[in-house]
């Protein structure tokens, strides 16, 4: 349930649409847990679960992003400025399969849905917070001015582009830490939910 941030920062002349602004794209990838009851699970998810480089334990999920920013300058002999900026971000969503769902008892395959949809909606919540940031930075970069020249320009977006990532990670870390207080909680109102969509015949066990 961590996300892993890279951030590649290029500077590119050629011209960029309005349509690339904020562009989000997702790849998925699966790593296979066994088990049959409750307490295998969790002991295949602490065994198996991607590692992240952070904390150095393994989660039931991660998501590894990498911010790219581009942007066009529009200058003359006398200043500079950033004309078009563009910020995207690649989200790889790493997230368990579980393999031995027949073997398993109603109760035990009820949890698992409940808790596997829990961990996709965290997943794609820290992809939301990324995207809110790429926003952010795309609109600051938009605001800097003109400056003497094009390297000064560059030297400012360096310096708000770092400020912005390191907002969006203590953002990252933040929910991290709220989801982490509220995990019990949450887990059986959505147990509670499930349950109650199953006995009204809307979901399948």
């Amino acid at each position: 349930m961590k996300r892993m941030t890279l951030f590649t920062f290029l500077c590119l002349l050629a011209a960029l649409t309005a349509a690339q602004a904020q562009t989000i794209s997702r790849t998925y990838s699966y790593f296979s847990i066994g088990g049959s009851t409750l307490e295998e699970i969790d002991k295949e998810l602490s065994r198996r679960g991607p590692k992240v480089k952070s904390t150095g334990q393994r989660h039931p999920g991660a998501t590894q992003m990498q911010f790219s920013t581009r942007y066009t300058f529009a200058s003359t002999p006398d200043w500079c400025r950033i004309e078009k900026a563009v910020v995207t971000v690649k989200a790889k969503i790493i997230l368990p399969n579980w393999g031995q769902r027949r073997r398993a008892d109603e109760d035990t395959r009820l949890i698992w849905d409940t808790l596997n949809s829990d961990i996709r909606r965290h997943e794609e919540s820290h992809v939301q917070i990324a995207k809110r940031h790429a926003r952010k930075l795309e609109s600051e970069l938009g605001r800097l001015g003109r400056r003497d020249d094009c390297e000064q320009i560059k030297a400012a977006a360096a310096t708000v582009s770092a400020r912005v990532l390191a907002e969006h990670d203590s953002a990252q870390d933040r929910f991290d830490r709220i989801e982490t207080i509220n995990f019990e909680n949450r887990m059986m109102r959505l147990l509670k939910y499930r349950m109650q969509r199953i006995r009204a015949g809307n979901l399948q066990n």
